[in-house]
Parts: structure tokens; sequence; C-alpha cells
């Protein structure tokens, strides 16, 4: 077993927004400390599953919630990589955060913006407004962070076309390395969807323009739709002839082209070989398990090959570049092939298969066709 990718868990939020279904819990600040001591515990028992790491993700809840001590603690333990990217939200990026995090080797940040628009973000529940949102990006900037990423999302309820357009002018005025665009999904039987059921199916008959709108907008921006949601600012050679960055998220690249990757912390998944593992979500659970130095309860899949392959397809047709023909034959059904390139949603190339334009919209639906 050799991962290169590391996926962090730090799950605790000041605040849970009304749209959120990841593993969070609010406040609880005592816990912070113990939770680090538990986490490393974790990552100790499990070292032996990673190779050389080629990128650490520490998400969340908000990591930059998290207590400095703690997290300075997190960050000192963990192993070098060439992409150390941190999620944060605006509210919690202050000048000691930012450059805690830059002397601890971390050196790329997803912050998460969502909206320019207050309104828009009172819906959402989010805590931080625009002037927050821009604030932190600077407070990154004079950090030293010169690779961000802005999150954004579109088909919030109330939102028009005219408002994505300002959201995306406001974002690319920050000149960010990398912008992610997603749609919003709001899950069935939530408080969230119970209160904007009628708006959100409304939002629903919107979402291929609001989709068309950001492509064309940050395409037309210079930046790279390498994968459905994800834009990276394209860089020319430098003064001394210095080759490009890839400003691409190559942590997510790892999940895109269905690398292996270990995941620490309370709720967090590891794809190993023909394994696959999800620690379970209960903080209290995953504390005393590892209080007591045992691993922390988890459900366990076993992969066949059949099912990796049929994933790295799925996964890889998100992407700009091809699936190869190597591994697309292994898993697609030759006759829905046919049917979809007929259809404008697939296209052949010399290298493989790719989703066009408007089958990377509806991509889950074509690719289940495809696989099926």
């Amino acid at each position: 077993m050799s991962a290169r990718h590391l996926y962090v868990h730090l799950p605790f939020c000041s605040h849970r927004c009304g749209y959120c279904d990841f593993v969070t819990a609010v406040g609880k600040i005592d816990e912070h400390g113990g939770y680090a001591e538990a986490l490393l515990a974790e990552l100790a028992l499990e070292s032996g599953k990673l190779g050389e790491v080629e990128t650490v993700f520490i998400g969340g809840g908000t990591p930059t919630y998290f207590e400095p001590g703690a997290l300075r603690r997190v960050l000192a333990l963990l192993p070098n990589a060439r992409e150390v990217t941190v999620e944060a939200n605006p509210e919690t990026v202050t000048s000691e955060v930012a450059a805690l995090l830059r002397e601890a080797g971390v050196n790329r940040v997803s912050l998460g913006a969502q909206t320019f628009e207050p309104r828009l973000l009172e819906v959402l529940e989010r805590v931080a407004g625009p002037d927050d949102v821009r604030a932190a990006f600077y407070r990154l900037r004079d950090a030293g962070f010169d690779n961000i990423s802005l999150d954004l999302i579109y088909g919030i309820p109330g939102q028009s076309a005219a408002d994505l357009e300002r959201d995306l002018a406001s974002a690319l005025a920050l000149d960010p390395e990398h912008l992610s665009a997603y749609e919003l999904e709001a899950k069935p039987g939530t408080r969230f969807t119970h209160a904007h059921g009628a708006e959100l199916k409304r939002q629903a008959d919107q979402m291929e323009s609001y989709f068309e709108l950001v492509v064309e907008r940050l395409t037309g921006a210079g930046y790279r739709w390498y994968e459905t949601a994800n834009f990276a600012r394209v860089e020319g050679a430098g003064d001394e002839g210095d080759v490009p960055r890839d400003l691409r998220a190559h942590h997510n690249l790892g999940y895109w082209l269905a690398r292996d990757y270990l995941g620490v912390g309370v709720g967090a998944v590891s794809t190993i070989e023909h394994r696959r593992w999800r620690n379970l979500p209960s903080l209290a659970g995953y504390l005393k398990a590892l209080g007591n130095g045992e691993a922390p309860p988890r459900e366990v899949e076993d992969l066949d090959q059949a099912t990796r392959a049929l994933e790295r397809v799925m996964l890889g047709l998100r992407l700009d570049e091809p699936v190869p023909w190597v591994e697309a034959e292994a898993a697609i059904d030759p006759a829905g092939l046919d049917r979809l390139v007929r259809l404008g949603l697939v296209e052949r190339t010399a290298d493989g298969v790719t989703l066009s334009r408007r089958g990377r919209f509806i991509g889950d639906a074509v690719t289940a066709d495809l696989l099926t």
C-alpha cells in the first residue's frame, strides 16, 4: 500500500450553514486539543499505508477555526508535500492565522466565498460578508500565499443571472489562481430544503444557463476549465524562462484520476488498492477509540477490479483530458457510446473518450448511461 494523497479532516465550525451536509461539530473549543492528539495518533497508526506524499488537503469543518495551538501541532507533524491545501472560511482568516499557515508549510488555501451578494449570504446562513471575503483574501496575500482558490455556489434561492454575473466579476477582480463554481446541492429532508423548496425547484430549471454563464465568463478571463466545476489560471513562462506553474488542484486531481488516498479524522474516507473505508461520523467514538490506542470505528468495503475500472472512467470523464481508450474500453458499453456520440454528449478522440460541453453539464447522467 502506498497512497500519495493525504486528506485530514478537522470537523469543527463556529456555525453550521443550513445547506451543509459534511461531518461537522459546532464550537467545542475545549475538544480541539484532544482531537488533534487523536488525529495524530490515527496518522501514526496508518502511516505504513503512505508512500511519498504528493498532496495534503486539510478540510472540514473549518480548519481555520481550529484552536491555533492545536492547528500548529497538527500541521507540524504532517508529511511534506508539494501541495498542502487548507480550507478556510473568511471570518476565521486573521493576519495571525494566515501567518501561522504559511509558516507551517501550507502553500495553498481554498477560501469559501460562495457569493458576494449580502442577501444571498443570509439565505445560505453564512457568517462572513463580502468585505470579509476580500479582507481574508488580502490577508492571505500579505502572508505570502501565491496560490489561492475561491469557492462559489450558484443556484442559491433568490439568485438571478445578474447576481451570478456580479459574483463572477467580484471573484475575478481578486485575481485568484483557481476558482471552483458548484451547483447548490440541497439534500432532501433538511431544514434548508424545507424552507426553500419551491425556490429550489425554480432554480433547478436555471442551472444549465448558470453553468454556461460560469464557463463563458471564467474561460473568457483566461482560466482553464479542467474539471466540471473547476478552473485554473493559465500562467505564461516567467522572464527567466521558468516553467509555468500548473495551478490545478492536484489533491483533487488525485481523486478524479482514481488514485489511492488516505483519509484521517472523524468521517474521513480512504481508498487504497481494492479497499475503501470510512471512519464513522461519531466524534465521541473517534476520540474514545484512539484514546485507547485503537483504530477508529469504520465501515469497510472491498472493491473488485471491475468496480475500480468503472470508477476510473466515471471520475476521469469529469476532466478536460480524454479517458484513455485502454481504460474506456474496459468499462464502457460500445452501443451506449455510439448513441451518446450521436446525441452530441460524448466525443471520441485519438486518445480516448471525453464529454462534450453539454455532456459535462449533465455528466453524472451521461456516465451512468455509458456504464450500464
